[in-house]
């Protein structure tokens, strides 16, 4: 496992905060001399720092998959499998796969097919729940496609939920991407969209605990 660099200045700033909170816990401990209390926030004090590195981990898998694959690019559960038009690249119909991914969730997201990336586009937006039906043309979100070697193309959508506010991605048009490969990060509970071709054999059900680089969600036919 290893950190995501996204978090390294905002873990640096948690143990800034959370030892000046220490500092002040044993000064009350000295004051009142309350030992419960001074065990109990040393706990809750490690807990919170637990968390916000656990939120920041990368775990280390080995991406297998054969040429035709859809790989599950987050972790999470699957929320949405429905067909819908999809209005800003493709303007025709497409398979919908939704993936809510909770602040407890890694938050990593990676390549779903391999191939060239043919648009990536930032879009500004609301913040409303990730799981709230227009979340995924209002929220602030960013859209890449990438076309396959067999023709065929892929849209995956980052889609900040209430709590994010901030997305990052790192690829760009032309770029030659491989399956599994990362290419973003959501900051806290936030969603993936996938959007395939409607001959795309689906291997999840809505309800599913997925896994990115583990989980298969379908395959181009």
């Amino acid at each position: 496992m290893k950190i995501h660099r996204e978090g390294y200045l905002i873990i640096t700033i948690a143990i800034v905060l959370l030892s000046i909170i220490h500092l002040g816990n044993h000064f009350l401990y000295q004051t009142i001399g309350w030992l419960w209390l001074y065990i109990l926030l040393i706990i809750g004090e490690l807990t919170m720092l637990y968390l916000v590195v656990q939120f920041f981990r990368v775990p280390n898998i080995t991406c297998v998959f054969g040429e035709n694959d859809i790989m599950c690019p987050a972790d999470g559960k699957v929320v949405v499998i429905e067909e819908v038009e999809e209005n800003e690249y493709f303007n025709d119909k497409r398979i919908q796969v939704s993936i809510f991914m909770s602040p407890l969730n890694v938050h990593a997201n990676f390549n779903p097919i391999s191939g060239i990336v043919k648009y990536v586009k930032y879009h500004k937006g609301l913040f409303l729940v990730a799981w709230h039906p227009k979340s995924s043309t209002d929220n602030e979100r960013s859209t890449v496609v990438i076309e396959h070697a067999k023709g065929q193309e892929v849209l995956f959508r980052q889609v900040a939920g209430a709590v994010a506010r901030r997305i990052c991605y790192y690829v760009q048009p032309n770029q030659d991407v491989k399956t599994g490969e990362e290419y973003g990060f959501i900051k806290f509970g936030s969603r993936i969209d996938l959007y395939l071709p409607l001959n795309s054999t689906i291997n999840v059900k809505i309800g599913d605990v997925v896994k990115g680089r583990i989980t298969k969600i379908g395959e181009l036919n």
